[in-house]
């Protein structure tokens, strides 16, 4: 790839520099929330949600979505880079202002995707994926998991504690604030900047690995690295068109940490399974009940409902299908590091921590980065830092995919089919069994 000229940089900073402020002022999440009044009505009386969405401003990130247009005009992967942020634009603000209308899944799957989209290999549907979870997990005793008197149990306070020691080794001065909040609804909400921990709720010592190594080694440290890249903001900026990669490479990071819980893989499973099903047609009430059937309680079954069809129509057929791309982004970010570590190009890896960002935008961003464009990433997780573990997974993982599994799945099944169950050899007297999500938006 041939170095920037001094000129094209130039306009390529004042290009992002319009599409950091178009992605500013369209907040996808907050323009699609509910009145928190409609639950209690539909729990107890059984009134179906009729969301009313604020207005939100459109005509300026427009402006400046058509700003970055004029200053794009070349075939060299920075361009690219560029001309894809202004279509996640454009579709993001298609969305906001569709809110409510059977146009809003449109442009939801535009930016997100649809459970039944092809991936790159034109095989594989994440829909595919979030079955083969389910079903593998479905009837499974979580309970038995875990010997009793091996989970550490937490308070609200210890919780907080140990949460600001692991953050402040990571990130100094630059953690995020811990707070105990009364009034927040799940055990803890996160942002970048802010950590809010439900009063009263009870943790595990796993409750700690999972959200530092999801939202504060992902989603906090990709915002204060993408921060420091002065030329171009719009890398420490969250938005649609990261939302894929982000949730991909945070979940991919439970799973190499092993901080991931089987529940959570079946909540994320069971949100996908939830989208098709509303895709089809089922309405609130439908997809509400579907939670319902597995075990949720009312509370948590209505807000996984809400999440499915905030924005969209509550009748089905048009809803919001973010919620797919944890499973999406997984299958993309774990094929990518694969094939990375085939290329013996696992320097790529490092690339995705300069800021947030989509895979397809690594090529732009390597080149930026080996021109000197872009601030080496401050904040990465220990496996990132230390690739040793992750290319030596990678490389066994790759190998799987050569062994012909259902032949030895049909050897074991045969030999371990009268086995007597063991899981009496323990005693599990206390598990956590809330399954209550400490990652939030």
């Amino acid at each position: 790839m041939s170095k920037l000229t001094e000129s094209q940089f130039k306009r390529a900073v004042k290009a992002g520099a319009h599409l950091d402020k178009a992605a500013r002022s369209m907040r996808v999440l907050s323009s699609v929330a509910w009145n928190p009044a409609m639950k209690p009505a539909f729990l107890k009386r059984g009134k179906l949600p009729n969301p009313v969405y604020q207005p939100v401003p459109t005509d300026k990130a427009r402006d400046h979505i058509a700003g970055a247009k004029a200053l794009i005009d070349g075939d060299d992967v920075i361009s690219e880079w560029l001309g894809r942020l202004c279509d996640t634009m454009v579709s993001t603000v298609g969305l906001i202002e569709t809110r409510g209308t059977p146009e809003f899944f449109a442009h939801s799957t535009a930016l997100y995707g649809r459970p039944t989209r092809l991936m790159l290999d034109r095989q594989t549907m994440v829909l595919d994926l979030a079955k083969h979870m389910d079903a593998a997990l479905d009837g499974l005793d979580f309970q038995r998991l875990v010997v009793e008197g091996t989970e550490k149990y937490l308070t609200d306070i210890q919780f907080a504690r140990e949460l600001r020691s692991r953050l402040a080794r990571h990130f100094e001065t630059d953690a995020p604030e811990v707070v105990i909040s009364p009034t927040v609804s799940a055990k803890a909400a996160a942002t970048s900047k802010r950590i809010r921990i439900r009063q009263g709720a009870e943790f595990t010592a796993r409750d700690v690995d999972q959200l530092l190594q999801h939202e504060a080694l992902i989603h906090t440290a990709t915002a204060l690295n993408g921060r420091a890249q002065k030329s171009f903001p719009i890398l420490g900026r969250g938005h649609p068109g990261t939302t894929e990669i982000q949730e991909g490479l945070a979940v991919f990071a439970e799973i190499i940490t092993g901080a991931m819980d089987p529940r959570r893989f079946k909540r994320l499973s069971g949100r996908v399974l939830a989208i098709q099903m509303a895709v089809e047609g089922a309405d609130f009430k439908e997809v509400f009940d579907f939670f319902v059937e597995r075990n949720d309680d009312p509370s948590q079954s209505y807000e996984n409902a809400r999440r499915v069809f905030r924005g969209g129509v509550i009748t089905g057929g048009a809803p919001f299908t973010k919620d797919m791309v944890y499973l999406n982004g997984l299958l993309r970010v774990h094929n990518f590091m694969r094939t990375v570590v085939r290329m013996g190009r696992a320097d790529l890896i490092r690339v995705l921590f300069v800021g947030k960002m989509d895979i397809e935008d690594v090529p732009a961003l390597a080149q930026l980065a080996a021109n000197g464009r872009l601030q080496s990433p401050r904040f990465m997780p220990p496996w990132v830092k230390d690739l040793r573990f992750l290319v030596s997974y990678m490389a066994y993982s790759g190998f799987l995919n050569r062994v012909k599994m259902p032949g030895f799945q049909t050897y074991y099944e045969e030999e371990l089919k009268e086995v007597p169950d063991v899981w009496s050899l323990v005693r599990h007297d206390r598990v956590d069994q809330s399954g209550e999500d400490i990652i939030v938006e």
